[in-house]
């Protein structure tokens, strides 16, 4: 099984993916001016804006949803593995997908917004919806849809209860079995609940978690501030192989930070459009600005409080390319939350296991939550005019058991099936947006004019000419007038 799922990794992760994610979002980047500086400003003021009802959520709901997908064990586990394989210059790698792939984000989302449906009394948006309806390729867009159920929906959601029941167990000797069981029943009461009671935990517990966590960071960032220098040089330097120590590993820092940041921020990989289709606008623009900031929060925010910590304190390995170490301060420590266990324990003794297992749980248990939304919207795809209601039932109960048999299997099985899961996703995606740009790119324009004149843009599909964003056509006035 790990040789058949090795070979696969090396397929779908090989460097002209690498290559394939940067060039994308650097595509994009330069298409769009740099949007990701240009209108940094409208992205926060955009994400209190907007209201939920009964069919949609609202944009800073919406942005919980899609932060609860992106802020999860990549960001704890998933950066210290980079730094471990790739050493500190990963991080860099890590800042770089992450900027770049906010021009991405917004794509994808911009495109989930103009080619969502009302369908059964919900919005719903996504890959498989603008595949379809923007190229025209139903077949790759039920592809998508089927790829996306069985990443999110089997594979992915055991690398997060894998990751919470790991370090429950190092903080307070819970067993797995236990996790696992806490786990389903926890996630049945949430998932079994629909959208609202997930954008509702999501809006709540997301930002709390953020919050504490990089506060925590600052603390200690500050306790170490002497670092300072000398780590931003050491990352820096790592990065471009400048570094005496690191410069022999310069392929890995990139493969390593691109193929975590893109994991963790999930720029480009095709999830951040479901909950984006979800929020009620009066303009995709506005949500695929609001989605690009997201990608921000996790990766400049968040992954960077993790490798802060680590690399601040030294609480670290790596590993070169012939297998031996060329930095090993932690003997005996696996990659993974173990270093920024050991990084809070050098600022306060006794309480970095317990910490970390906790902002593991909240990070990772509203991942899964995401995962489910995620997988619903395809299976809602996949089901559209049909009752699809055991369909449902059947993939809440598919993913609460990948939730249970994550929490009790290897750690390196988990992580391995994961970023399979991932990489036939990214490439299903990153074909389809780079087919697709124009109608996103056109919306991005009609955005900037009507700012320019002192509106509060509207979208009109018919005005420019973009085909099949029924919704706007027939039913978002209707829409507009109930909300207001």
């Amino acid at each position: 099984m790990e040789n058949i799922v090795g070979f696969l990794n090396e397929l779908l992760w090989s460097p002209v993916m690498i290559y394939f994610c940067l060039g994308v979002g650097l595509l994009f980047s330069i298409i769009t001016r740099f949007l990701q500086v240009r209108h940094f400003k409208d992205m926060i003021k955009l994400m209190f804006q907007g209201k939920s009802s009964d069919a949609g959520v609202s944009s800073f709901q919406a942005l919980s949803i899609a932060l609860s997908g992106r802020v999860g064990t990549g960001n704890i586990a998933g950066t210290a593995t980079a730094i471990a394989f790739g050493g500190p210059g990963a991080v860099f790698w890590m800042w770089m997908i992450a900027f770049i792939g906010a021009s991405s984000a917004f794509i994808e989302s911009t495109l989930a917004q103009i080619y969502k449906v009302k369908q059964d009394g919900q919005y719903r948006g996504g890959p498989a919806y603008y595949i379809e309806k923007g190229i025209g390729w139903k077949w790759y867009a039920v592809l998508f849809a089927i790829s996306s159920i069985i990443a999110v929906g089997l594979l992915m959601p055991g690398i997060q209860s894998n990751s919470i029941a790991t370090g429950l167990n190092n903080a307070f000797g819970l067993s797995p079995t236990l996790t696992g069981i806490l786990l389903v029943a926890l996630l049945g009461a949430i998932i079994f609940g629909g959208v609202k009671r997930i954008a509702t935990v999501a809006q709540y517990v997301v930002p709390f978690m953020a919050l504490a966590y990089i506060l925590l960071a600052l603390v200690i960032m500050v306790l170490n501030i002497t670092q300072l220098p000398a780590v931003f040089a050491l990352i820096i330097k790592s990065a471009l192989g400048f570094d005496s120590a690191f410069g022999g590993i310069l392929g890995m820092a990139i493969s390593w930070g691109v193929k975590r940041g893109i994991y963790s921020n999930e720029a480009g990989q095709g999830t951040g459009p479901h909950a984006a289709a979800a929020a009620e606008v009066s303009h995709p623009a506005k949500q695929g600005l609001v989605q690009a900031f997201s990608v921000y929060i996790d990766t400049l925010l968040v992954c960077s409080a993790t490798a802060f910590m680590i690399l601040f304190t030294g609480m670290y390995n790596t590993v070169g390319a012939d297998g031996a170490f060329i930095v090993e301060n932690l003997k005996g420590v696996n990659p993974g939350p173990g270093y920024t266990q050991a990084a809070i324990e050098t600022v306060f003794p006794g309480f970095g296991a317990a910490f970390v297992a906790i902002a593991l749980f909240f990070f990772a248990f509203t991942t899964i939550m995401a995962y489910y939304y995620i997988a619903e919207t395809n299976v809602a795809y996949l089901m559209r005019g049909k009752n699809g209601m055991w369909l449902m039932t059947g993939l809440k109960i598919m993913l609460l058991i990948a939730t249970f048999y994550g929490a009790v299997k290897t750690a390196d099985l988990a992580w391995a099936l994961g970023d399979v899961g991932l990489g036939v996703m990214v490439w299903l995606n990153l074909i389809a947006i780079l087919i697709l740009a124009k109608p996103a790119l056109q919306a991005l324009k009609d955005y900037e004019d009507q700012k320019a004149k002192g509106l509060d843009p509207v979208f009109d599909p018919t005005k420019l000419g973009i085909k099949n964003a029924d919704y706007w056509v027939h039913d978002f006035k209707r829409d507009e007038e109930r909300v207001s």
